[in-house]
């Protein structure tokens, strides 16, 4: 199948998962996502970011992880073959054990991290946000990389991202 048919057709997570390793892909509620090799600056970030991440959370029970790794986000008693959501965070840490198994996570992390790339920053910054939001994704932090600003979403007690955080970088 090439890559005009995947774009105009839904997926599972059972189509997902015979696709070639070599190929990166996500899934948002069924619809395929082409994913591109990040620029240099991106993974300068992404790897500086998961290095003190990883040192913070030495000793402690949740694990950190980068992409590629896949979450899958089901919908109520959806089975794994019939998830249509499946991402791949920049960096993702689950803090509940129980959802880490042999593929990655499943269900919501605790907290995600995107860095912004010219081809996904409006999927990040909005599709994505609203996705983690309805999953009950703790905190997302979005990172524009060229204009060096962090936005920090937190949940608030109804369960929705309050105004987020903005914080310069240096």
């Amino acid at each position: 199948m090439n890559i005009a048919e995947k774009l105009n057709q839904t997926f599972t997570y059972a189509d997902y998962s015979q696709w070639p390793d070599e190929e990166r892909w996500e899934l948002i509620d069924g619809e395929a996502y082409a994913m591109s090799a990040p620029q240099r600056l991106h993974q300068d970030i992404v790897f500086e970011l998961g290095r003190q991440i990883g040192n913070y959370l030495q000793g402690k029970p949740c694990k950190g992880y980068v992409a590629p790794f896949d979450v899958r986000l089901p919908r109520k008693n959806e089975t794994n073959d019939n998830i249509n959501t499946v991402v791949q965070p920049d960096l993702s840490v689950i803090c509940d054990p129980s959802k880490l198994d042999k593929l990655g996570c499943l269900g919501a992390p605790d907290w995600i991290v995107e860095v912004l790339s010219p081809s996904t920053a409006l999927k990040d910054m909005n599709t994505k946000r609203s996705l983690y939001q309805l999953h009950g994704v703790q905190e997302y932090w979005i990172i524009h990389p060229e204009d060096q600003w962090i936005m920090v979403y937190k949940l608030d007690d109804q369960g929705r991202y309050a105004m987020p955080d903005v914080f310069g970088m240096n």
